[in-house]
């Protein structure tokens, strides 16, 4: 009987990791103390090299696969987290495509302001 206790909880222990990774992806409420929205929002410039990878949560474990954006693409952020994510949208200048998501803060710089400061 302890054996088979044993085996289900680590059955139970496997499971429930994947649960919580998946339930982490979901998108934090902006406009909160650890989430604060961006105004006006502001314009961004990805700096440094490489792909700079899209999550669709602030979480390492969310990245949206084949999403990303390139050195001098131009962002504009919406909010920024405490814990170094900035929610951002990527307009395509070439088909007017455009994709929202998070991406690690410290590869973006800030150009300027998208909007009249309230």
């Amino acid at each position: 009987m302890t054996k088979l206790c044993l085996a289900l909880a680590v059955v139970l222990c496997g499971l429930l990791p994947g649960t919580a990774l998946a339930a982490s992806c979901k998108e934090p409420e902006t406009g909160t103390k650890s989430v604060p929205d961006l105004y006006p929002r502001l314009g961004k410039v990805v700096i440094g090299t490489g792909r700079l990878q899209f999550y669709s949560a602030p979480n390492a474990a969310c990245a949206m696969p084949g999403v990303f954006v390139i050195p001098k693409d131009q962002l504009i952020a919406y909010a920024q987290s405490n814990d170094g994510w900035t929610s951002v949208m990527y307009t395509n200048p070439r088909t007017g495509d455009f994709v929202q998501g998070w991406v690690k803060s410290a590869r973006l710089k800030t150009t300027g302001t998208e909007g009249p400061r309230y």
